[in-house]
């Protein structure tokens, strides 16, 4: 999502209104409210938040993690992130299979996320295969903390990640690692 009237039209297509119905539920002119999807002009921030709630949404602030690439062992690059993040709601508890280049050394398989354990192993699966996109697609940074514990990671990889656990929630975990 890049602009003002991508997040506007975004919200209105998602709520399944027309222009005219979200102008009417904003308290704005079909006019106005075409010339912010179309770019024309840029509404205040109150003005946005009122279309947006409209829309049964609300404006909020979300982190961007930055990632920096650190040296596994033989040749792996890892990804890891400056801060955490979250996911929607409905991306955390679905199925999901996930791509070839993460799930290469086995079978398709289709992951149930509401499973701990599937998570679990889908987890494992991103943090060491995962591009910074897949990262950011695949892991939420409140489940990743529950379940840090009990994930089986690289000593590099779950050393350089904790940085990054240690920074959202104060303090250090202790987990199962292997070399």
């Amino acid at each position: 999502m890049g602009t003002m009237k991508d997040l506007i039209d975004q919200a209105r297509q998602t709520a399944g209104l027309s222009i005219q119905a979200l102008a009417d539920l904003a308290g704005t002119s079909r006019p106005t409210l075409s010339a912010y999807i179309h770019g024309h002009k840029s509404p205040r921030s109150d003005t946005l938040e009122r279309i947006l709630a409209a829309t049964g949404h609300e404006l909020a602030l979300q982190p961007h993690p930055r990632f920096d690439p650190i040296a596994g062992r033989n040749g792996r690059t890892y990804w890891v992130p400056d801060t955490l993040w979250r996911l929607p709601i409905a991306e955390t508890a679905g199925a999901v299979v996930l791509p070839i280049h993460l799930q290469w050394s086995g079978p398709e398989r289709t992951f149930d996320l509401s499973i701990r354990s599937d998570r679990a192993r889908v987890y494992e699966i991103v943090l060491r295969e995962g591009t910074p996109d897949d990262l950011t697609r695949y892991i939420d940074g409140a489940f990743l903390k529950d379940i840090w514990d009990e994930l089986v990671l690289p000593t590099t990889l779950r050393s350089a990640w904790q940085t990054a656990l240690d920074r959202t929630t104060g303090g250090s975990n202790t987990a199962s690692e292997v070399a």
